[in-house]
């Protein structure tokens, strides 16, 4: 694999899974995909993963469905051994690849380190801290929101995305207004 510079890298690059663990003796691995479907994985390539060596862009030579999950082949990937080194190597992408969202759709990424503003028990707004995380659950998603030194406590919230809940996402300013209370 041919390692790549910097300035080769695509500057808007967004993580959207993470090679697993070898799957079989020829090189293929169990791989885990960030997007919705998770064969949409396919649709954004190349790829591009971080070695103990640096930086290469990867070239999907087969995938399939395997039981609940995917299984991929590299090119230049012939075996177990090559595969075991990129264990754990998150796969990047231009986020330019990405289809625009809806008017009213986010990208977790876009979400990431928005400053979460809540109210008090006065319905005044604070904040509340930023969204470190997001996560999926059966019901719907979920923030994990961290607090900062400006927040209003030094609590760690799970706040439901719900539209009864999201108020407002202010992208340009890095904001969103929540239907949240401090003491939730």
């Amino acid at each position: 694999m041919k390692i790549i510079t910097e300035g080769e890298l695509p500057q808007d690059r967004i993580q959207i899974g993470q090679l697993r663990s070898p799957y079989g003796l020829n090189g293929w691995f169990w791989v885990y995909s960030n997007t919705d479907p998770m064969t949409n994985l396919f649709d954004y390539l190349p790829w591009y993963i971080q070695t103990k060596n640096g930086w290469t862009q990867v070239s999907v030579k087969r995938w399939k469905p395997q039981g609940k999950g995917l299984v991929v082949a590299l090119k230049d990937v012939a075996d177990r051994t090559a595969a075991e080194q990129l264990v754990g190597s998150e796969i990047w992408i231009s986020k330019s690849q990405l289809p625009q969202a809806a008017s009213d759709e986010y990208y977790w990424n876009d979400l990431k380190g928005l400053t979460v503003i809540g109210h008090d028990s006065n319905e005044e707004n604070v904040i509340l801290g930023k969204i470190h995380e997001l996560f999926e659950t059966g019901a719907n998603d979920v923030m994990v929101v961290r607090p900062t030194a400006d927040s209003v406590d030094d609590e760690e919230r799970m706040i439901p995305w719900h539209r009864d809940v999201v108020q407002k996402v202010d992208l340009e300013q890095g904001e969103i207004y929540l239907a949240w209370g401090v003491d939730y």
